[in-house]
């Protein structure tokens, strides 16, 4: 395996949003995972586990979720969105609208809207759903955050293999559901689940850079010459 520079993985890595049906070796992902739980964790404690789903299961649960949704059943993820306003809530705004445009999805469609919404919910129908989650009596303010370097880590891992990846936070909506498909214990907290595939670079999402805020509107500097 010859994987790129650190810095050149972390300036390229993209949210990826349309997938090649390929499927995803079992030791590429084995590998991935090895090198994401090396992450550093608060004395060592280690707190993650993953549940790694393809095949015939990933298509169940994607089906039941698309039909809970339908059905209008209420959502209830284990760790709910941030309420973002300001500049948050402006970005936020910002990427949706671009990746609406580039979809060629107008602000009255919604259907197509709602097809989106969907599609996140089916991993945006990755050949591969990583579901990250950890011991629920553990307290969020010790693990949550080490299990988000854990996800950054799998994300950039990933790009060795030559696969993209997405953070789905939709795809955390029905956490009964996912515990009746994968077996991962009542009482666990699922705190992320990330898609995994080869990028269908045609795909018109796909071609989303979304922008980064410059280095002196969000670091000060102290103590320096």
């Amino acid at each position: 395996m010859e994987c790129m520079s650190l810095s050149e993985a972390m300036i390229s890595r993209k949210s990826i949003r349309g997938f090649l049906p390929d499927p995803v070796p079992q030791d590429a992902l084995e590998r991935i995972i090895e090198l994401a739980i090396q992450s550093p964790s608060a004395s060592n404690a280690q707190p993650w586990l993953l549940a790694v789903v393809t095949g015939k299961p990933l298509a169940e649960l994607n089906r039941r979720a698309v039909e809970l949704r339908e059905a209008g059943a209420p959502i209830n993820p284990d760790v709910a969105p941030a309420d973002l306003f300001g500049d948050y809530l402006r970005r936020r705004r910002e990427v949706g609208i671009q990746i609406f445009k580039l979809l060629g999805i107008e602000r009255d469609d919604m259907e197509g809207r709602e097809e989106w919404n969907r599609k996140a919910l089916r991993f945006f129908d990755a050949p591969v759903g990583v579901f990250i989650y950890t011991d629920g009596t553990l307290e969020r303010s010790r693990t949550d955050f080490d299990l988000g370097l854990l996800t950054e880590a799998l994300c950039l891992a990933a790009m060795c293999f030559g696969l993209g990846t997405c953070i789905d936070q939709q795809a955390l909506c029905y956490p009964e559901l996912i515990q009746e498909i994968t077996g991962i214990p009542e009482g666990s907290r699922l705190t992320a689940a990330v898609a995994i595939g080869y990028p269908d670079w045609s795909f018109p999402a796909n071609k989303l850079d979304s922008t980064r805020e410059p280095l002196e509107a969000v670091t000060s500097w102290h103590g320096f010459a």
